[in-house]
């Protein structure tokens, strides 16, 4: 996988993996690279599980409105 950064330099994931793999023998501009692109990742992944939460706090009430009104038309 490929990424684009902010001065247009694309970054392949695979690169990332190995400064990552072997961050004592790379140079202190790999070790940006890798943190610069962890970093995008981070941030993505948390606004994602952001959302996904909000989502499902959502679903849980509608589902929870609607089951109690389910119950309510049907006492026995």
């Amino acid at each position: 996988m490929e990424k684009k950064f902010n001065n247009n330099e694309v970054i392949e994931s695979s690169k990332v993996l190995d400064i990552v793999a072997n961050y004592k023998d790379k140079s202190n501009k790999d070790l940006e690279i890798a943190m610069e692109f962890i970093n995008v990742e981070f941030e993505k992944t948390k606004d994602n599980l952001l959302k996904l939460t909000d989502h499902l706090d959502k679903l849980e009430v509608t589902y929870n409105t609607l089951l109690k009104e389910y119950k309510s038309r049907n006492v026995r």
